[in-house]
Formats: structure tokens, C-alpha cells, sequence
């Protein structure tokens, strides 16, 4: 959903031009529930006293829906508008966890809508019992074929959003883009993946998803590498066969996070386990990855939604 809609935004902003530029620099902000937070907009032009200024919110899985328009001073016990000549801030009271998502300023431009790129905030704890992390990454002959390497993180069982970060030898890289999944229990698993070259999959560093679920509490890390031999065809298939065969096509079935047995899986509870350290074999799954990336020198990264537009 967030891949879909970003890219309708940049669409709409090279077929309008570019006139104004919204940018949201916090990406992520953590707070804890009944506090207040505070998400900021600044923008290359002068907002006019921000009359013209609106504030979306994407929850996961769920279209982005207006949640105040700036000049309205209705329900202002809930959200406010704070204004200066180049930025504008919106203040959220006592939030709630469901107010947990991806925050958008936009300013109207004529007819149309200019969108920041967004700012996600996580209110409480994203953790839950059902929790956990498991590292998808290719069969070491699928990079050679196609040139490039699917990595996913999945984050099953999660309550609202979490922050996922990809690092290689400990060099922190581009954001993946993540797809949301919805349970009829309302919890959420999260796949987020980047796409690198065969030169770097294949060059023996580490590359590590870090997810992050709360500020206080430790995250979770799930590290692998590039096998240094090929592993024989048996046992490239031993943990998707344990696993259920139809967890090889994950795009095509995500049933892999309802069948799979949290234990297996290295599960870190927030509560009392120690920052994690690398692995490279617990949690470590072996599938065939096909994802509809968009890679920029073999990386996979968020589109930027800065310059886009809509039509109000």
C-alpha cells in the first residue's frame, strides 16, 4: 500500500511540475501512550499562515485518510496546527496506540495536493506474545541468475508499526519497503526487503535487519551472509521443507506466518533479552524471493515522497 500510493504521488508531481517542496525530516518518532507528540513540516516557500495546510494519516493496510485540515478549529482538543512563515507542525494529544502510522503534511496548491515524504510514529509497544523475526534470503544460485539479491525481514505478530533498519558490515543502508499483512485478530506481519547486487551479496559481509518495536526496550537483529561454499541441494531445502513447502513462494502465499512455530524462529522478548547478537543460522530461512522492487545501483529504497502532488 505505502509503495503504491508513494509512487501515484511521484507520478502526479512529473506530470504537474514542481513549484513547492514539503519535507519532513523526523522519519520515525516513538512516544509513549496518553503523552504528546509532534510532527514537523517545513517547506521551500511560504505557507500563508498555513490556511492551506492538511495533515493525512496511513494507519497499515489502510488507505491515508485527512485527519485535520488547519484552517478547521474543530477538534482541537486532539490535533492543533502550529505555524511559521516556512513550516508547520501538527500536535497530537494524548495519543492513542491506534494512532500509530505514517503521517503526511500537505499543502494545497491550487487544485492540487503537494505531499511531504512522512513521518512515522509508533505510540507504545509494538511487541506482542505472538512476535517474532525471521530473515528470508535467496538460494545462493537465484543471485546468480538474475543478477541482484532479495533479502526480506519478516516481522510477524506486531500491534501497529515497527522500525526496520538494514545495515551491511555494520554500515548502515538505505530503508527497505516494507508490505503489510492484516490478521482477522487485527495484528499485523510486516515483510520489509531491499534488492542488492550479486557483487555485494556474494562478497561475504554481513547484512543485518535490525527491528526495533518500542524506544526503551532491546531489538531484535537477524544476521546473515553469503554462504562461502554452496551448500548441497539438500540441504538448501531442509528448513522450507520442515517449514511447509509453500512457504518457497512467499509473495504468492504468505501463509509461512500463520504455520510457523515461533520457537524455531529466535525469538527475543523485549522484557528480558539482552541486545541480540548476530546469527546466521537460527532464524535463517532459504526461499525463492521475487519481489517488484525498484532498485537504485542494486538497492532497494522507499521512494522519496518529496514534490508529489495530487489532485484534491
Amino acid at each position: 500500500m505505502n509503495m503504491i500510493f508513494a509512487e501515484y504521488l511521484l507520478l502526479s508531481s512529473l506530470v504537474l511540475g514542481v513549484q513547492l517542496f514539503l519535507h519532513q525530516t523526523q522519519r520515525i518518532q516513538f512516544v509513549e501512550v496518553s503523552d504528546n507528540a509532534k510532527i514537523q513540516c517545513s517547506s521551500t516557500e511560504n505557507l500563508e499562515g498555513g490556511s492551506r495546510m492538511f495533515w493525512y494519516l496511513r494507519r497499515e493496510g489502510e488507505k491515508p485518510t485527512c485527519i485535520k485540515r488547519c484552517l478547521d478549529d474543530q477538534n482541537v482538543s486532539k490535533f492543533a496546527c502550529k505555524h511559521e512563515t516556512h513550516s508547520s507542525t501538527l500536535e497530537i494529544n494524548n495519543v492513542q496506540k491506534t494512532e500509530s502510522g505514517i503521517y503526511y503534511c500537505a499543502y494545497r496548491y491550487s487544485s492540487y495536493l503537494i505531499f511531504g515524504n512522512g513521518s512515522t510514529l509508533i505510540v507504545g509497544d509494538s511487541y506482542t506474545k505472538s512476535s517474532w523475526v525471521m530473515l528470508l534470503v535467496p538460494f545462493p544460485r537465484d543471485s546468480q541468475v538474475t543478477g541482484t539479491a532479495n533479502l526480506a525481514c519478516v516481522i510477524h505478530g506486531v500491534s501497529s508499526p515497527v522500525h526496520v533498519s538494514w545495515s551491511v558490515s555494520g554500515e548502515l543502508q538505505e530503508e527497505g519497503l516494507t508490505r503489510s499483512l492484516k490478521a482477522k485478530d487485527g495484528s499485523l506481519t510486516l515483510i520489509n526487503h531491499i534488492s542488492v547486487p550479486r557483487d555485494t551479496w556474494t562478497s561475504g559481509k554481513n547484512f543485518t535487519c535490525e527491528v526495533k518495536f518500542n524506544s526503551s526496550g532491546n531489538s531484535v537483529k537477524k544476521s546473515t551472509r553469503y554462504p562461502a561454499a554452496p551448500a548441497s541441494e539438500c540441504s538448501h531445502y531442509i528448513v522450507p521443507l520442515v517449514a511447509g513447502a509453500g512457504l518457497l513462494l512467499l509473495v504468492v502465499s504468505l501463509s509461512l506466518v500463520w504455520t510457523l512455530c515461533p520457537s524455531t524462529l529466535g525469538l527475543k522478548p523485549r522484557t528480558s533479552a539482552a541486545p541480540a547478537s548476530e546469527e546466521h543460522q537460527g532464524g535463517i530461512l532459504y526461499a525463492h524471493l521475487d519481489f517488484d522492487s525498484r532498485n537504485h545501483k542494486g538497492r532497494t529504497m522507499q521512494r522519496s515522497a518529496r514534490e508529489k502532488r495530487v489532485k484534491a
